[in-house]
């Protein structure tokens, strides 16, 4: 994705959530490997997500750069949201309150639970706490996400990630011209 964008003569800031900063990456550590309420877990979701975006993203976007962010506060309204059982609301207003800032296009890569699961287990030799979730948690994920790309279908995007790898970046390549 990065490659075509920087191939039509712009800069490219590739990061990711959270993650992103110096601060992100250590708070990620405690997101994916530390014992929490799901409450403690949005709160520092946003801390990250708020460092995320001052250090990284809006310095980024004002040097005219486009920023590609694999997850951002869509995936709290899932994972916290729809996953945990948090309000929406609060999670709205965490948003209104503190991110200040939403992606222009957001390409959802849709693929089933078990396929899903499959592939993490294919990557990671270790899951972390939250890839140790319930089939149920990622369901409820899943359909919080696709009900989000239907409410907004002008900013999302919608690829069936349950194709071969190359097709799937061809799609989403081709959704971003």
């Amino acid at each position: 994705m990065a490659e075509t964008i920087i191939a039509l003569g712009h800069r490219v800031v590739t990061t990711r959530e959270p993650g992103g900063t110096r601060i992100g990456e250590r708070l990620r550590e405690m997101l994916l490997h530390t014992p929490m309420t799901h409450e403690a877990e949005t709160l520092l979701m946003f801390a990250a997500r708020v460092q995320h975006v001052r250090e990284t993203i809006l310095p980024a976007l004002q040097r005219g750069a486009w920023v590609i962010s694999d997850r951002f506060t869509d995936s709290s309204y899932a994972y916290q949201g729809g996953g945990r059982g948090l309000s929406a609301q609060l999670i709205g207003e965490l948003e209104r309150s503190f991110v200040g800032v939403q992606p222009g296009l957001t390409l959802l890569l849709e693929v089933g639970v078990n396929e899903g699961r499959q592939r993490a287990t294919g990557r990671d030799s270790f899951p972390d706490r939250i890839e140790r979730e319930r089939d149920e948690f990622f369901e409820r994920v899943r359909t919080t996400f696709l009900a989000r790309a239907e409410a907004d279908p002008q900013r999302f995007r919608v690829v069936d990630a349950g194709r071969p790898a190359g097709i799937v970046a061809a799609d989403a390549v081709a959704q971003l011209r």
